[in-house]
C-alpha cells in the first residue's frame, strides 16, 4: 500500500509542475495592457507574473489543504474525494479553455486523477481487509481495539 501512496504523491508533484508550466507559458511576456484586460492587475501587484499558488478564488495554498485524521479509512476517503475534486476542476478548465496547448495536458492530468482515485480505492480495500475490526464506522480501528472499542472513551489519569 505504501507504494501506491508514494507513487501517487510523487506524480502529484509532477502535476503541480505541469500546471505551473502552463501558467508560466500563458503569462510570460504579457504587457501591462494585457494584464489589465485579463483582470490580473491585483495578482500582478503582489506577484508580478511569478507563480504563486492560489485557488481560482485567490485562496493561497497552505497546509490546511491537507486533511489528515490519523484514521486510514477517513484519510483514504479524503484522498479519494480530493482526486474527484481535482477531476472536476480539470473538467471545468476544459469547459473554458480553447488553446490546444492547454487542453491536451489538462486532459492528461484529468485522466491521471481518475487513476489516482482508483489506486486510493484499492488501498482502501487493502486497509479494510486487514483491519482488526470490520465495524469501520463505529470506531477508529487503527486506534481503538475491539475489546475496548468505545468511540468516545475518556482516558483515566
Amino acid at each position: 500500500m505504501s507504494k501506491i501512496i508514494s507513487s501517487v504523491g510523487t506524480e502529484e508533484i509532477g502535476h503541480f509542475e505541469m500546471i505551473a508550466t502552463i501558467v508560466h507559458q500563458l503569462t510570460r511576456g504579457l504587457t501591462i495592457e494585457q494584464i489589465k484586460a485579463a483582470g490580473f492587475q491585483d495578482y500582478f501587484v503582489d506577484h508580478t507574473t511569478g507563480l504563486y499558488t492560489v485557488s481560482a478564488a485567490g485562496v493561497p495554498f497552505d497546509a490546511t489543504c491537507f486533511a489528515s485524521k490519523g484514521d486510514a479509512i477517513t484519510d483514504l476517503m479524503e484522498d479519494m474525494a480530493a482526486e474527484q475534486k481535482a477531476r472536476t476542476t480539470y473538467d471545468n478548465i476544459l469547459r473554458l479553455a480553447d488553446d490546444p496547448d492547454v487542453i491536451e495536458p489538462i486532459k492528461f492530468l484529468r485522466e491521471r486523477e481518475v487513476v489516482h482515485f482508483q489506486r486510493f480505492g484499492e488501498a482502501l480495500r487493502v486497509v479494510q481487509d486487514n483491519l482488526d475490526s470490520r465495524n469501520f464506522y463505529a470506531i477508529n480501528p487503527e486506534f481503538d481495539r475491539p475489546n475496548n472499542a468505545t468511540p468516545y472513551r475518556t482516558r483515566s489519569k
